[in-house]
C-alpha cells in the first residue's frame, strides 16, 4: 500500500497519477490523504480524505487525450458530501452513494464538505458491459440500500483492509471478482440501455447506427431521421433523452469524432480541413473548425499535428468542458 499526503498545490498532481489528469481547486486550509493499493497494472484501489472541500475538473482536451486503454473510476462517498456532472447529468453525493466516471468523457466533480471517498480505478476493457451500457450508466447515482450495492461496498472495504495480506495472483483475482460485482451493480441502474431489449432500445439502436453510416450527408436532421423510421419528430426526442443527449447533439458528436479519426490517420495526411469537413457532413470549413475548437479546446490542425505521427487512427470521445 502506497500512502500520499498532500497540499492543494499537490492534489493536482496526485489526482493525475492516483485516478486521471484533472484541474485541481482547492482553498486556503485543504490537505488530503490517499492510500492506494495497486491490484494489478490497470486496477487500483484507493482510499482518500480531503480535509476541506474540493473540486476537480477534467476538460475535454483532456478527455480528447485519454489513451487507448479508456479509464473508468467508480467512487462511493464513506463521508461528506458533494456532486458530479458527466453526460449533462448532475448527481448529488451522500454517504453511501456510489457513481461511475468514465475518463474519456469531461466531468466536474466538487466535495462541499470535508470528504472520505473510496475509489476503484481500472480499465474500461476489465468491465464486460457493452459500450452503449457503460456509457448509460456513468453519472447516475447508484441507491446505496440496493443489495447489490451493499455487497459491493463490503468487498470493496473488506478487500482494501486485507490487500497487502494478498498475492499477486490473489490481488489481481480479488480485483476481477470487485469488477464482476461492479458490473452486477450497474445493471440495477438503469432498467433499459441503448440497444437492450424491447421495442424503444431497438428504434434507439436503429437510429444511431442510421446517424453513423450517413455522417456525410450535410442536410441529415432530426426530420429527416424521424421521417426514415416513421416516428414522430417528438419521439425521436424522446428516444435519444435515454441517453442523455438530443439527436442533433449527438449527430454532431458522431461528425466530430469521424473527423478526429481522420485527422488522426496518416493515410489522410494529403486530405485539407475543407475535403474532412465534407466527408463528415459539416457544411464548411469553418463549422468544422469551431465545432472542433469547441468540443476538444483545439483546432482540426493543431489535433493533427499532435496525433497524426503516431499513425493512429483511433477515437475516443470527449465534450466541452461542463458546468456546475
Amino acid at each position: 500500500m502506497q500512502i500520499r499526503e498532500y497540499s492543494g498545490e499537490e492534489f493536482e498532481d496526485v489526482a493525475g497519477k492516483i485516478w486521471v489528469p484533472m484541474i485541481a481547486r482547492t482553498g486556503p486550509d485543504f490537505s488530503g490523504l490517499s492510500a492506494v493499493h495497486e491490484l494489478s497494472k490497470t486496477l487500483t484501489l484507493s482510499r482518500s480524505h480531503f480535509r476541506a472541500p474540493a473540486s476537480l475538473v477534467r476538460t475535454g482536451q483532456m478527455a480528447a487525450k485519454t489513451s487507448a486503454d479508456d479509464v473508468m473510476v467508480f467512487c462511493v462517498y464513506m463521508a461528506g458530501r458533494g456532486r458530479v456532472r458527466q453526460h449533462d447529468r448532475l448527481v448529488e453525493l451522500a454517504v453511501g452513494t456510489g457513481i461511475l466516471i468514465e475518463a474519456r468523457r469531461p466531468y466536474v466533480r466538487v466535495s462541499e464538505t470535508e470528504t472520505r471517498c473510496m475509489n476503484l480505478r481500472f480499465c474500461r476493457d476489465l468491465l464486460p458491459l457493452r459500450t452503449a451500457e457503460i456509457t448509460e450508466v456513468c453519472a447516475r447515482s447508484m441507491n446505496p440500500a440496493a443489495p447489490a450495492m451493499r455487497l459491493l461496498c463490503g468487498y470493496l472495504g473488506r478487500l482494501f483492509e486485507m490487500a497487502d495480506e494478498l498475492t499477486v495472483a490473489q490481488r489481481l483475482d480479488a480485483g476481477r471478482a470487485a469488477i464482476d460485482l461492479l458490473a452486477m451493480t450497474l445493471r440495477d441502474v438503469t432498467p433499459t440501455v441503448p440497444g437492450g431489449d424491447g421495442p424503444e432500445g431497438v428504434l434507439l439502436d436503429m437510429m444511431q447506427t442510421h446517424v453513423r453510416e450517413h455522417l456525410a450527408e450535410p442536410h441529415l436532421r432530426v426530420e429527416e431521421l424521424a421521417r426514415r423510421h416513421y416516428l414522430s419528430v417528438r419521439h425521436v426526442y424522446t428516444l435519444f433523452e435515454r441517453i442523455g443527449t438530443t439527436p442533433a447533439a449527438y449527430l454532431r458528436e458522431q461528425r466530430l469524432v469521424a473527423a478526429r479519426a481522420m485527422l488522426s490517420d496518416p493515410r489522410n495526411s494529403r486530405l485539407g480541413t475543407t475535403d474532412i469537413a465534407a466527408a463528415v457532413g459539416f457544411l464548411d470549413r469553418r463549422t468544422l473548425e469551431r465545432a472542433f475548437r469547441q468540443q476538444y479546446g483545439m483546432s482540426p490542425g493543431d489535433w493533427r499535428r499532435e496525433h497524426c505521427h503516431s499513425g493512429s487512427a483511433s477515437a475516443t470521445f470527449g465534450q466541452g468542458m461542463p458546468h456546475l
